[in-house]
């Protein structure tokens, strides 16, 4: 991981933080796409979310109308087949045993157009009572212990000629013909007395009851009942067997876990899509319970306690699962009249495919981000080895360093550009660095020194040199041959100061004005002076001899060296500043380098110079002299040579004792 540099601030400015080009490039990247692809992710996120809610709504509110309408048929079938046989069955008007094989058939022809009838019967007001019921249901063959073959079985209670009450139990085939006939006890049954009779009892329109779980065969059903139009006091009856809604209501759930249910207007459960619920509600009994399933399915109560007011939908927190319900009032069918369906989702199911498609989506986005990332930073890796090759010639730049090239190839035009304008300023610099000291103007930089035009008082070691008889030696050569002897005599100067720490200020002529301890601070300034001037000495003999060996004229050099207080400091036009020293040192070393022709020397100091480096210089004294533009004399040092290890521990020895 990359580190974040801070700059340093610059006078005025913040500090600023900075990171690797690559580092931006990438977060950058990695940034924009995963700012698209979430907003992209999010939208396709919510709209699939919208979109699922919106179809659960549907088919919601479709499952009810189906239903409905499945309720609303069978009770219209169930409600026409008793209009029917109330209003024209004429054989009705008449108790049984009379008219017994019109009714017979009639009820046979009424079961065999009715899968869902349970069974049709008729009551009379005289306590009369005639039944039919199907025997494909097991309950109802296994309660009247039917013959195998047995399809119909009609139950007759009835007054015989001689006033006694009979119950009788005739078995038919599947073509009607009677196979047996039982004799049964007479039971307290009385039809006078059950809610369908009097519900219907000299009415004008059908009456529905229940639902309620059947006696005989333990399934959930009702009963529409109805007056015959001959007689109010004779009801047509007919139960209806809900097994079919309840299958229903299971196989078309939305969802798993949907829940789907009828309830009356009492909120007491009626029938439910849960097979195994509807199963437990038929063995319980009934014991002033106001919702018999209340303690088979906690859900229930959850549910309830959120219906939507009317006809709508709510949303609920139940059991940690948010549920969609939905609720609907049956209001134009009797059967059920008044009771509301009610259907509930977990919305995690209705949106378990959006959620899909959204972990999908963050996946592929992962994806996308991670293969951008490594592009971006493959493009970034391009730019910036352009860019690190820029920034490392800038630096040699800075340090006036021309040894490498700065040949920078990028495909991008702006850093071809500016690699080209690079060689034009190094180009432009070299050259500017052969008659500026790149190693004065390097120091001053990096001491700070180098502020526009400015000065300061300070300690330096100033030192002069000249060539004894140069300007005899001029006027005997060519001045091309002058100035290329000069150069190789300058290149020994320029190579041997800058060895000793100190820095040429100018090449006046065949003189080098050079000084320690400015621009960079030299704690043995005088010492180093004087080593450079005796390493000088040193390298112009062998200079010589090669020049006497070529036949050309030697070159004498002559040194001064004064320590002293100068002002520093760049000095000269706006446009044009030069980097120097000023005051009475600097002039007591050029007088110094002078007075060499009176005393023969080559090298003179002066007793500034030889308090400061005494103990590492052999120096020899020569007495005072009066030096030019001074009022006083100065004690003149020669400079003979650099003392040993030995020397050394000798004097510091003196000086000790």
């Amino acid at each position: 991981m990359s580190e974040v540099t801070v700059e340093p601030a610059a006078k005025g400015r913040p500090t600023v933080w900075t990171k690797p080009l690559r580092s931006l490039l990438g977060l950058a990247m990695a940034a924009l796409l995963i700012a698209v692809s979430g907003t992209l992710i999010t939208l396709g996120y919510v709209r699939a979310r919208d979109s699922a809610l919106i179809n659960a709504e549907a088919d919601m509110r479709a499952f009810s109308e189906r239903l409905i309408d499945r309720l609303g048929i069978l009770s219209g079938r169930t409600t026409a087949l008793v209009g029917f046989t109330a209003s024209i069955a004429n054989s009705f008007l008449v108790p049984p045993p009379e008219r017994m094989s019109d009714k017979i058939k009639l009820l046979r022809e009424i079961i065999a157009q009715s899968t869902n009838l349970d069974g049709i019967y008729a009551g009379y007001p005289d306590g009369e009572f005639i039944q039919a019921v199907d025997l494909s249901a097991p309950a109802w063959r296994r309660a009247l212990d039917a013959p195998e073959t047995a399809a119909i079985a009609v139950r007759s209670m009835q007054t015989e000629p001689t006033g006694e009450r009979s119950n009788r139990l005739i078995f038919l085939d599947k073509d009607g013909n009677q196979m047996l006939e039982r004799r049964l006890l007479t039971t307290g049954f009385d039809p006078r007395k059950r809610p369908w009779y009097q519900a219907a009892v000299n009415g004008t329109r059908p009456a529905a009851i229940g639902p309620y779980t059947m006696v005989t065969t333990g399934a959930l059903g009702m009963t529409i009942s109805q007056a015959h139009h001959g007689n109010g006091g004779i009801v047509i009856g007919a139960d209806i067997d809900l097994g079919t809604i309840t299958e229903f209501m299971a196989r078309e759930r939305l969802t798993a876990e949907t829940v789907a249910f009828v309830m009356d207007a009492g909120g007491k459960l009626i029938m439910h899509s849960d097979r195994g619920l509807m199963a437990r509600m038929t063995t319980v009994k009934e014991k002033g319970e106001t919702d018999v399933a209340k303690p088979l399915d906690p859900l229930l109560s959850g549910i309830k306690a959120n219906l939507p007011t009317g006809n709508g939908v709510s949303f609920a927190d139940i059991n940690g699962r948010t549920y969609i319900i939905m609720a609907t009032s049956v209001k134009s069918v009797l059967l059920l009249a008044g009771h509301r369906t009610v259907v509930a989702a977990p919305l995690d199911e209705l949106t378990a495919t959006a959620n899909r498609n959204l972990y999908q989506g963050l996946a592929i986005a992962a994806a996308i981000v991670v293969l951008g990332l490594l592009a971006a930073l493959f493009l970034a890796r391009l730019v910036t080895q352009s860019l690190s090759q820029l920034t490392a010639n800038a630096k040699r730049l800075q340090d006036l360093d021309f040894t490498a090239p700065s040949n920078v190839f990028s495909h991008v035009t702006e850093i071809s550009t500016l690699g080209r304008a690079m060689n034009r300023a190094r180009d432009a610099i070299f050259t500017f660095a052969l008659y500026v000291p790149k190693e004065l103007v390097r120091k001053g930089i990096e001491s700070g020194q180098f502020a526009g035009r400015s000065a300061r008082r300070q300690e330096v070691t100033a030192w002069f040199t000249d060539i004894y008889d140069f300007t005899t030696l001029s006027e005997q050569r060519m001045p091309e041959e002058v100035v290329a002897l000069l150069s190789d005599y300058f290149d020994i100067f320029n190579e041997t100061v800058g060895e000793h720490g100190g820095e040429i200020i100018q090449f006046l002529g065949d003189s080098v004005f050079a000084m320690w301890n400015a621009p960079v601070a030299d704690e043995r300034h005088a010492e180093n002076a004087c080593r450079c001037a005796l390493a000088v000495e040193r390298k112009l003999r062998v200079f010589n001899a090669d020049l006497k060996a070529r036949g050309l004229p030697e070159l004498r050099t002559r040194f001064g060296i004064h320590t002293g207080a100068a002002v520093v400091g760049s000095v000269g036009a706006k446009e044009r500043l030069q980097y120097t020293a000023m005051g009475d040192t600097v002039n007591v070393a050029s007088r110094l380098e002078g007075m060499n022709k009176v005393y023969g020397t080559t090298i003179l100091a002066s007793s500034a110079v030889v308090a400061l480096c005494d103990n590492t210089i052999v120096f020899r004294p020569l007495g005072e002299a009066q030096v030019k533009g001074r009022a006083t004399a100065l004690q003149l040092f020669e400079v003979v040579g650099e003392k040993t290890e030995a020397d050394c521990l000798q004097t510091q020895v003196a000086l000790q004792s």
